[in-house]
């Protein structure tokens, strides 16, 4: 492995609360840092203080847990918001300000200078609270590279730690951003954390190359959660380094499939079965091709191993199924099957999918193999 370090900022409880329809209840935003923290990651953006009433109840809650995770308050450059986040306990701040001539102009109505003063001032009064800074570009993806480039030294020159690229309406592709990272690190020696969106459905390969590039954080959320098509997911961008770019973060992965089910639940949005990484048909099978070449070697057709995620493998009996997950089946019920029975049952399965327009219960199968050749003796 690598042995070069990525650290995970999750902002499930920021960004990922942002997603339109979705609130989490404060004992919901507890037990989700907790979860986040024992799976592994660096950093939690644990929402936005200055919204004060439960909002900021929570966070500071969240900063009395005692958690290994550095947690981090979201500002906007004004230092009132980072005096909240200072009461509330948080170790970090983030301080957003737009860096895209179209969000100056059409959202702040105001200027270049001005956006830069703002941020400077917000970030001299954090550092001199002690706490580590990470400063926002938003809408870094439509901004100009001369201001940006700018905008980040200026950062560094008032202490602010690391940079927040961050593609605000999803518009960039791996190859182009791999090219703007690599400029603004080249031209600026501060840490860039990559926060990238879902809208064209590349937040996670945009963030890797990213990293690549000379990224060395990464924003993300559970079940990629956030506003519009969400952000770069976790347990995709965990599992992502690790087998794809061979960087290890010693993550907890097996209680991947865990996590996502709980913020999958508590954030009311239903966890698709073909979800990448932790969605349940990721270890089932169902092809006769697919079928006999993981039950003879899972490697064949699984570059992960379910337990790795907190899955199991399943064999799914079906319309494409054949004899080799037909007979493995029967095995489950302790019943041997000669090649000649397994081509019958399977006869008779396909038939059955094609009526039901779905895959066979183990009840289905038992039933068919039972009018074949009555009950089994065991």
């Amino acid at each position: 492995m690598t042995n070069k370090q990525v650290f995970i900022v999750d902002t499930t409880l920021r960004d990922g609360e942002q997603t339109a329809g979705v609130v989490f209840a404060n004992k919901e935003k507890l037990r989700i840092a907790r979860m986040l923290d024992e799976l592994g990651v660096h950093q939690i953006e644990a929402g936005i203080p200055v919204m004060g009433g439960d909002e900021k109840e929570a966070i500071k809650q969240i900063c009395k847990m005692g958690l290994k995770a550095s947690i981090m308050g979201w500002n906007r450059a004004v230092i009132s918001d980072i005096q909240h986040s200072i009461d509330c306990g948080c170790d970090a701040v983030a301080i957003s300000i737009s860096t895209s001539d179209i969000h100056i102009q059409e959202k702040l109505r105001t200027s270049r200078e001005w956006v830069l003063e703002s941020m400077m001032k917000a970030c001299e009064f954090a550092k001199s609270q002690g706490v580590y800074v990470s400063v926002n570009a938003e809408d870094a993806s439509r901004s100009d590279m001369d201001f940006l480039i700018q905008f980040a030294r200026e950062a560094k020159k008032v202490g602010a730690d690391r940079i927040r690229y961050c593609d605000t309406v999803g518009i960039m592709e791996p190859f182009i951003i791999y090219d703007r990272i690599k400029t603004l690190r080249e031209a600026v020696d501060i840490d860039i954390e990559m926060h990238t969106h879902d809208d064209f459905g590349m937040a996670t390969a945009n963030a890797l190359a990213g990293v690549k590039a000379g990224a060395s954080h990464v924003g993300v959320t559970v079940n990629g959660l956030g506003e519009r098509a969400g952000n770069s997911a976790l347990e995709e961008v965990v599992m992502a380094l690790k087998y794809l770019e061979n960087i290890d973060l010693n993550f907890k992965t097996d209680k991947f499939h865990e996590v996502c089910e709980y913020v999958s639940r508590a954030s009311g949005r239903f966890l698709p079965s073909w979800k990448s990484i932790v969605g349940s048909n990721m270890f089932a099978h169902e092809s006769g091709i697919h079928g006999d070449g993981v039950l003879k070697n899972p490697k064949t057709y699984e570059v992960i191993s379910p337990e790795e995620v907190g899955l199991a493998r399943q064999i799914v009996i079906g319309k494409h199924s054949g004899t080799a997950s037909i007979k493995a089946k029967f095995r489950e019920f302790e019943i041997d099957m000669t090649e000649v029975q397994a081509a019958e049952v399977l006869a008779r399965v396909r038939e059955t999918a094609v009526q039901l327009k779905r895959p066979l219960f183990e009840k289905e199968i038992m039933y068919i193999y039972e009018e074949l050749y009555g009950y089994p003796e065991h």
